[in-house]
């Protein structure tokens, strides 16, 4: 998230929490972890063919038949026998058969590392968890030792290979991005980012960061003899981190990780010269994860709670409130806020959203359980504080990044809430897709709106596959187009509304069906563009394509992200005129997080989730007035 066509197409990878509704069916095989990976498929290489009249296809309702026509002269050219598209085609096979997933390391470093705007909103996903009715330090304290202590939970069954293999439609999911979450980060460069995991170390990290009032301390999260933690030991340690963090006048160094990747990369390098500083940044970088023990923010009705709550998950309110109290380098970052606002923000580099939301599942409901209090026999030694050496050169920096980071607060229009009319009960009832029926509402809302349909991205899980991460659902097809412009037209009776919704909502799930097959367009157009600069050819005439470009402005990004549990991610837009949609479906009631950028005249979170309020109902009414017997 290079020119114009790279950056959308790798902006457009960004938010890529899977589509699929959470699988359900799971097994505990003990040890097999890489006995079960070596049994995945590996991700095709779809036919050249197909894949040029896929595309054809996704352009038709969003270019002028003068452009498509160009294109389709494009397409023909390029799949010549013996021409250009073949041996593309051949070189991506070849790399298909040596490599164990031909697009990954590829995906990670167009999608990911070699991306130079800052993670904060442009990448790094965050989650609202539901609020917390504690309103003082003592709750909040004995809330973030319960989820330290669920975390590691989680982590015993990451460690110990007992973590339950997850299935769709009776297929086995890759569950490599597990092994990638914990004891992780990104590490910036001047030109490109790097991600270190610690997880395979002969001595693998034993601790935590844990940051307050921006002061980072490191946590040591086991016992001597390997055991972790109780929850009460967990408390008391934190209760120590905040009695010798009290100052509230430190610099925040971790407010560096918001700024521009070149940027951050130049004072990163500058940093590190120091060996305190390097020392520091180092346990950072290998601790398993962080813990934000956040300030409160300003006071917010509860209309705007959920809100403000998304914006602080996303990047901390602003360099007066909690946006120094990260390192946004790291993977996982558990936020709790003083005030019952808590989540977390994760980098998206290693993993999408659904094991993200397994780990909350599993954290949520080990906090549940009763707790065994157990009084610790063994004094435990205070944890250590982190230290900076802050040279004027650095201080500049960090006046920079807090500069930097208030304008993107100020820039990022943001709206969650919840939609409580129905949840995945009505669709089901009608036997359509809830995720379908989401996005058809999703395109008719955006319609209503800007008074045509755009390029819309929702991310496909590939986890079928060994190594797999995400295609592209183009939810934004022929059949949508035609639904939502006759949806309004008075001169349409309900009847035909209903036949082309019904149409609509079919062609989105055999799209979707398609896609985790690995049989979609846009992870194979993008192996082709970059199979021709690896062969340093000249760069084929489709991708220079004005047609190009704009199937890759994605003004609607979208992902569904179930969880059991009644939480919901948010992510920023892709585009500067586009808007980040995210949704959970629950059974009675979804939750939608849109976003949108206040630089952008045209686009407006809080219209578009109205809108979106709108279209759902307007299509459940549609349905329940149209009898079934004539359909």
């Amino acid at each position: 998230m290079l020119g114009i066509l790279a950056r959308t197409m790798v902006k457009a990878g960004m938010v890529k929490p899977s589509c699929l509704v959470k699988p359900v069916s799971v097994t505990r095989i003990a040890g097999r972890y890489l006995a079960h990976q070596e049994g995945l498929p590996k991700l095709p290489v779809p036919p050249l063919q197909q894949t040029c009249e896929r595309y054809l296809a996704a352009l038709t309702p969003i270019v002028d038949p003068e452009e498509l026509n160009h294109t389709r002269k494009l397409l023909e050219e390029f799949q010549k026998p013996g021409g250009v598209g073949e041996r593309l085609q051949k070189g991506l096979e070849q790399r298909g058969k040596k490599m164990e997933n031909w697009l990954s390391d590829w995906w990670l470093q167009t999608a990911y590392l070699d991306y130079r705007m800052p993670v904060v909103v442009h990448s790094s996903p965050g989650v609202v968890l539901p609020r917390m009715e504690f309103s003082d330090r003592q709750g909040q304290m004995r809330y973030a030792a319960k989820l330290i202590a669920g975390v590691l939970d989680f982590k015993s069954m990451i460690d110990n290979e007992t973590l339950p293999v997850e299935y769709l439609g009776g297929k086995p999911l890759c569950m490599n991005q597990y092994y990638q979450v914990l004891s992780s980060c990104r590490i910036p460069g001047t030109k490109r980012d790097t991600v270190v995991n610690y997880t395979l170390d002969k001595r693998p990290p034993t601790h935590i960061t844990v940051v307050h009032n921006f002061q980072f301390f490191v946590l040591d999260v086991y016992n001597s003899d390997g055991t972790p933690l109780t929850v009460d030991q967990i408390y008391i340690q934190l209760e120590k981190i905040w009695n010798s963090s009290l100052q509230t006048n430190k610099e925040p160094i971790g407010i560096l990780t918001s700024n521009h990747r070149n940027s951050w990369g130049k004072a990163y390098d500058n940093l590190i010269k120091d060996k305190t500083n390097q020392e520091s940044v180092r346990a950072i970088q290998k601790s398993i994860f962080t813990v934000c023990l956040d300030a409160p923010m300003p006071h917010a009705s509860d209309d705007m709670y959920r809100t403000r709550a998304g914006v602080q998950m996303l990047h901390g309110g602003g360099s007066r409130w909690n946006s120094g109290n990260r390192w946004f380098d790291k993977t996982l970052q558990f936020i709790i806020g003083e005030d019952g606002t808590c989540g977390l923000i994760y980098e998206h580099a290693p993993a999408e959203g659904p094991p993200i939301v397994s780990l909350i599942d599993h954290v949520v409901e080990y906090m549940k359980k009763s707790e065994m209090v157990r009084t610790p026999m063994v004094p435990l030694r205070m944890p250590q504080k982190l230290h900076f050496n802050i040279t004027p050169e650095i201080k500049m920096d960090i006046e920079e990044a807090k500069q930097n980071m208030n304008i993107m607060v100020h820039d990022l229009d943001m709206k969650v809430s919840v939609f409580s009319h129905f949840g995945k009960d009505f669709p089901k009832s009608q036997k359509m897709s809830p995720d379908a029926f989401i996005q058809m509402a999703l395109q008719l809302a955006y319609y209503r709106i800007h008074k045509r349909c755009c390029p819309t991205y929702e991310s496909a899980s590939l986890r079928m596959f060994r190594l797999g991460r995400t295609d592209t659902i183009r939810s934004m097809s022929i059949d949508s187009d035609k639904f939502v412009k006759a949806m309004d037209d008075p001169a349409k009776h309900n009847i035909e509304k209903v036949a082309l919704l019904d149409k609509a909502v079919k062609a989105h799930r055999a799209y979707a069906d398609m896609a985790i097959r690995g049989q979609a367009i846009d992870r194979h157009l993008l192996g082709l563009k970059l199979q021709a600069i690896e062969d340093l050819a000249a760069l084929p005439e489709i991708f220079m394509d004005t047609s190009y470009a704009v199937a890759l402005h994605f003004n609607l990004s979208t992902s569904q992200v179930p969880a059991k549990t009644n939480c919901v991610m948010c992510f920023g837009p892709v585009v500067s005129d586009g808007y980040g949609v995210c949704y959970n479906p629950m059974d009675t009631h979804i939750n939608f997080a849109v976003s949108a950028f206040n630089s952008c005249q045209h686009t407006n979170a809080a219209r578009l989730a109205q809108a979106l309020e709108d279209a759902l109902l307007d299509i459940k009414t549609l349905l329940e007035q149209t009898p079934k017997a004539k359909l």
